[in-house]
């Protein structure tokens, strides 16, 4: 209880600030620490680590005291751990609208903010919820699942150089509970298919039938589990202790 109390988690998110994955974060993670939220003005889904360094960001506080930027994911951690919420215990990203799995997590914006933490030697956490197709996120049973999984990462000490992604997979409605597995992320690249008319070209591979392997974070989040992959981002400095 007492680390609780003095743990701070500083929340963002790829899907502006006012999104449904954001507030399901937010009761996730409600009593893990002294929350502190500052996310994208605007969507900016799949806008991967890019940063603003050539433009004013502008910060406005909203209701819960949300702290919406304009910029990318990255961009509310670097102002976040300089000037709006200095020295968080952890940052976690999400609930992300659909999965960042595999190869995903390349341009996925909500990777990038915990990516970003990393390098300034805060552990961190990202979070997104695979979309079956047909189906639409149930946020309250999203945020019930994340909890326990938030709770056991966070109790975990850190290896420097890494973060943890979490994909919730999307079962029927009348599913069971998802069991969690830790497993490696997929290494298979995403389908290449383009609808092409004289000189544009539109992506429309299929994310459904993207190629998985066995044991890997595809097939366990499309076969209905919890998946939960470490990411190593570098090797910590010999002799370098964990967090």
């Amino acid at each position: 209880m007492a680390e609780q109390a003095a743990r701070t988690l500083l929340l963002t998110n790829d899907d502006g600030y006012d999104a449904p994955g954001l507030a399901a974060l937010r009761e996730a993670a409600a009593g893990l620490g002294t929350l502190q939220t500052i996310a994208p003005l605007a969507a900016e889904s799949g806008c991967g680590h890019r940063v603003t360094t050539h433009a004013h960001l502008h910060a406005t506080t909203h209701e819960g005291g949300v702290v919406a930027v304009s910029g990318t994911p990255a961009d509310c951690v670097r102002v976040g751990l300089h000037h709006l919420a200095p020295g968080p215990s952890w940052v976690i990203a999400g609930i992300n609208a659909g999965g960042n799995l595999g190869v995903d997590v390349f341009h996925s914006g909500t990777v990038a903010a915990v990516r970003e933490a990393v390098l300034h030697g805060v552990p961190g956490i990202a979070v997104s919820h695979y979309i079956a197709r047909g189906r639409t996120i149930d946020w309250a049973r999203a945020a019930r699942w994340a909890r326990p999984v938030l709770v056991d990462l966070l109790s975990r000490p850190w290896q420097p150089g890494t973060l943890w992604n979490v994909n919730l997979p999307h079962p029927p409605a009348d599913a069971p509970d998802p069991e969690v597995v830790f497993c490696p992320l997929d290494p298979s690249p995403l389908p290449l298919h383009f609808e092409v008319d004289g000189d544009r070209a539109l992506y429309r591979g299929d994310y459904q039938q993207r190629p998985r392997r066995e044991g890997c974070d595809v097939a366990a989040c499309f076969g209905g589990r919890i998946a939960v992959s470490l990411i190593r981002l570098f090797e910590p400095e010999p002799g370098a202790a964990n967090g």
